[in-house]
């Protein structure tokens, strides 16, 4: 059992897997089993082929627990490797939202002008609503969220976190996934 005195932290996980049914449903299953819970995930075809899937995860626990997930996913069959990117180093972690809002009269600029602050792009609209989508960290589409939920009524959808790794001192890749795999 985890010591109650160390602090969750919030890890960004990159899986690399044979992209093959089923595989999805073994990593979730391994989540689900242990009682651990994945905040967002991502799951997309990255090489050529398509013979591999990349898993982009955020979780939430103590290092121990984060260090038995990554020991647990490793031993999956179809995983190929693993890399904790908050642990490997700086890496970018980005999200896509679409907002659909309800509003009008002052509300309705009020819209606008936050979405050109935050640089949310009107993908669509309406007499009474607007669509926006809005790339960014976390914290940034949340922040949005935030605003947009006090001036109308609020539809969203988001994508969960897509990351990766930045380039080392020498310009290379922070972890081992092929250039072609991403």
């Amino acid at each position: 059992m985890a010591n109650k005195s160390e602090a969750e932290e919030r890890h960004v996980l990159a899986v690399l897997v044979d992209n093959e049914p089923g595989v999805l449903a073994r990593v979730v299953g391994l989540f689900s089993g242990r009682g651990y819970n994945i905040e967002t995930l991502t799951v997309a075809a990255v090489s050529e082929d398509e013979s591999s899937s990349r898993i982009n995860l955020v979780t939430t626990g103590t290092p121990m627990i984060i260090e038995q997930i990554k020991a647990q996913l490793e031993r999956l069959v179809p995983v190929r490797e693993v890399h904790d990117l908050t642990e490997d180093g700086p890496h970018v972690a980005h999200e896509v939202a679409l907002v659909k809002i309800e509003n009008d009269g002052p509300e309705r600029r009020e819209a606008l002008r936050i979405a050109d602050i935050f640089r949310a792009r009107v993908v669509d609209t309406g007499v009474d609503s607007f669509v926006f989508s809005l790339t960014g960290a976390s914290d940034k589409v949340d922040s949005f969220l935030q605003l947009m939920r006090n001036l109308g009524r609020t539809e969203i959808s988001r994508s969960g976190v897509v990351a990766l790794s930045r380039s080392g001192k020498d310009g290379t890749p922070n972890f081992g996934l092929d250039a072609h795999d991403d």
